[in-house]
Formats: C-alpha cells, structure tokens, sequence
C-alpha cells in the first residue's frame, strides 16, 4: 500500500507498506479518489489549529471507495459494495452522541484524515458503523465529494426551507455549488448565488441558480431573503449574510473564518429577529440525506471537478489548492492512477 504522510508541517512523502487488516467492527476500503479541500492545505501549511490534527498523519477525509476486506463482526455482503463513509470517530457515549449530536462530542475530537489516517492512499480502514452505501449505478469518482455535500445538508436541513422561498447562497466553491443544488431541490422562487469569481458563477447558474451577482451588487440586495446560507468563510462574508436576510430571517453559516473575520452586530441580529445557527461538520442524518440526494440524482458533483491526479502529485495537488486560481475547483487524487 502506498500513502502520502505528512510527517509536520511543510513535509510529506510517498510511503509504502503492507496492506493494514481490519479489525473487529472495521472494514478496508481500496480508495477510488479523494478530494483535496483547504483544510488539507492547512493540516500541509500547519495553520490548522493544533487541537484539530495530529501528526505525522495520512490527510484524507473527502473520499469515495469499494469495501475490499471486512473484520470480525461485519456482514460480507458489503465486500465488493461502493460506499463513502462519516470521518468524525465520535464516542457514541457522551451526552451530545446520545443525543444525536455526534460532531459535538465532548471527549474529544478525532477524525479520518486529521486525527486519524486517512484516503490519501491506496487503501483505508474504517469503522463499518460510518459507512453509507452508494447505489451501484452512480459515478465513484464524482461522489468523493460527497464529505462537502454531507456539510451543506446538515446545513440545509437546519435550515429547513420551504418552496416559495426566497433564498441566497453567498460563496459558489465547492460547498456553495452543492447548497445551490440542495436547496434548489426544495423550489425557491428565487435562488442567489454570489461569488467574485466568473466561473463560479457561470457553474452556479448552470446548477440551479436563478441569479448570479458579485459582492459588489450586494447592497441592491439587502433584507430580501427569508434564508441566506453563508460558505464562503472570508473576512466579511458572515456580517453580509446577516444584512441580506429579512426581518425575521434565518442564516446558517458554514464557511470557517478567516483571520481577522468581522463580527456580527448583535443590535441588527436583535431588531431584526434574525435566526443564525453555525454547522461543523455532519452528523449521520446528514449524511444520509446527501447520499439519498446523490443515489437519486438530485446531487450532480461532477461538474466542479477540475483536476484529477495521481497520488504521487500531492505536492500539485497542495499548489492547486492553495493557488487563488478562479480556475481551480475540486482537486482530486486518484490512488489507481500512476
């Protein structure tokens, strides 16, 4: 097996090995692909708070693959099945897991790829309890994105819209474009997509919104919409969602702050009786609503992929990422191609 392990910071190589058994309760999966996201370039940059990685680590935690070999414990009939799988490793113990909240459990936090090794590599264990099976018919590759998807439904269903609505989607990378496809499933009347970027934009019109705008036009926009889902995570763009909602309006963010990000103002939040909630991570229901969404076609993630590449190109794929290029969208590794 080979795998990309970032020993600290900066440092990474191509490591080979034996093929890792699974244990009681675990499955390997042979790794089809696996997204590269900007978290992976902070775990590489060693910008990620340090609570939140664990090195020397295999990064991974956008994957998609087939169940190859299963350990005691766990039916075989998965063998053979394509599946992408939950990264948080909750306790199932405490009393925000009981309660159905498993990305805030309070022992601690471990997940695939950050904590845990992950599917930068030809092959991955996994808890068989994670897995969410895909339909045998969709596309493998594309359904790596399926990790983002499963963020912006636990966004989605915590906002909870409804047809007829008016709502806007500030930020179209990868977790915009799929919130544009989510929530343009519930028949809004009006659907905004905002980006600075001309080929977000173009992507976004093309997935379902009925508008596309740049943040100059913003304030020709303010207090319209009844939900604003914010993804974008730049210095500016959570205090703009807050000004684009209704009196009375709902604002989900989902995109992490950049340094030095402005805060809110709790006088608009308080006389407009805004409802602003905050989503890290997915919890299973999530998951299981972006995968339901992806078997059934009303998820089509194949068209932000911009690049594919072998993993031995890690240290591209890192550049790609952490370029700026407007023409870079999902970044792909591929562990069967050489």
């Amino acid at each position: 097996m080979r795998s990309v392990l970032v020993s600290r910071p900066g440092e990474f190589r191509l490591v080979e090995g034996p093929a890792p058994e699974p244990g009681p309760g675990e499955v390997r999966v042979a790794v089809h692909a696996a997204g590269v996201c900007a978290s992976d370039r902070e775990l590489f940059d060693g910008t990620r708070p340090a609570a939140y990685v664990r090195y020397p680590v295999v990064p991974g935690h956008e994957w998609s693959g087939t169940v190859e070999a299963v350990g005691e414990g766990v039916d075989p009939a998965l063998l053979g099945r394509g599946t992408v799988a939950e990264g948080f490793r909750a306790c199932q113990r405490c009393e925000r897991c009981r309660a159905g909240e498993p990305t805030l459990c309070t022992t601690g936090y471990a997940e695939t790829g950050f904590t845990e090794p992950g599917a930068f590599a030809d092959q991955l264990i996994v808890p068989a309890r994670l897995l969410h099976l895909l339909a045998p018919e969709v596309d493998l590759t594309s359904a790596a994105l399926l990790e983002p998807a499963a963020v912006v439904a636990a966004a989605v269903l915590r906002a909870a819209p409804r047809a007829g609505e008016r709502v806007a989607v500030l930020g179209c990378g990868t977790l915009g474009l799929l919130a544009v496809q989510l929530l343009g499933a519930s028949s809004p009347v009006e659907l905004l997509a905002v980006d600075p970027r001309p080929r977000p934009l173009a992507l976004a019109a093309e997935l379902g919104a009925s508008r596309a705008v740049t943040p100059e036009r913003l304030d020709d926009e303010r207090g319209r919409f009844d939900l604003v889902l914010e993804t974008a995570g730049a210095p500016g763009t959570a205090a703009d969602a807050c000004r684009l909602a209704r009196r009375g309006g709902r604002v989900v963010l989902t995109g992490v702050p950049e340094p030095g990000a402005r805060g809110l103002d709790p006088v608009e939040l308080l006389v407009n009786q805004l409802s602003v909630h905050g989503v890290f991570g997915a919890p299973p229901a999530a998951w299981s609503y972006a995968v339901h969404c992806f078997n059934h076609g009303l998820l089509r993630p194949e068209k932000l992929v911009s690049h594919q590449l072998p993993l031995a190109s890690f240290g591209e794929a890192m550049r790609l990422v952490g370029s700026g290029d407007p023409e870079v969208g999902k970044v792909l590794l591929r562990p069967g191609a050489r």
